[in-house]
């Protein structure tokens, strides 16, 4: 039985990314929120509340998830452009995904927070010099992270997601 946690495999983050391979990661984080907008179409509140897996995240949870990870990590881009490696701040993304506004904003909300975020976000990435995706941030779970890295990191990240959500919809027939 495949792994349902990584439906699209685990990230693999080698040395440096080359040009093309930023390239190929800057059109998928533009094309993400896309991508989950159409994971989620046409879902019931019923569908929204079923765990992608046993034992994990609902739809509803998974779509959250996405908005406030890539909000933080649009945040981390924007500190390592301007500070000196700096400690950037984890948080608890189980416990977030418990928290009250999960179970009673609409997914639309947060979809629209990812397709104006990705605009922005997408954009930074695109006047990035390839000396800037050397700069690095410190993660006090991951350590030193470069920019490089940090935009595969993301760009698999939707795509996972997504991908979680699909593939629980060709397992029910929806």
């Amino acid at each position: 039985m495949p792994d349902l946690r990584y439906p699209i495999g685990q990230p693999s983050m080698g040395p440096a990314p080359s040009a093309e391979q930023r390239a190929v990661w800057i059109d998928q984080m533009a094309e993400a929120p896309a991508r989950l907008r159409e994971a989620v179409a046409g879902l019931t509140d019923a569908q929204l509340a079923t765990p992608y897996r046993p034992e994990g995240w609902t739809v509803r949870q998974l779509v959250h998830h996405v908005a406030d990870s890539h909000m933080n990590g649009y945040v981390r881009l924007k500190l390592a452009l301007t500070e000196d490696e700096p400690t950037v701040k984890t948080y608890d993304q189980e416990r977030w995904a418990t928290l009250g506004d999960i179970s009673v904003v609409p997914v639309e909300i947060s979809l629209q927070l990812l397709e104006a975020l990705h605009v922005r976000w997408v954009a930074a990435w695109r006047s990035l010099s390839a000396e800037q995706f050397g700069r690095r941030f410190r993660n006090p779970e991951l350590g030193l992270v470069t920019l490089g890295t940090h935009l595969g990191i993301y760009a698999w990240h939707g795509r996972h997601h997504a991908a979680h959500i699909t593939e629980l919809r060709r397992r029910n027939g929806w």
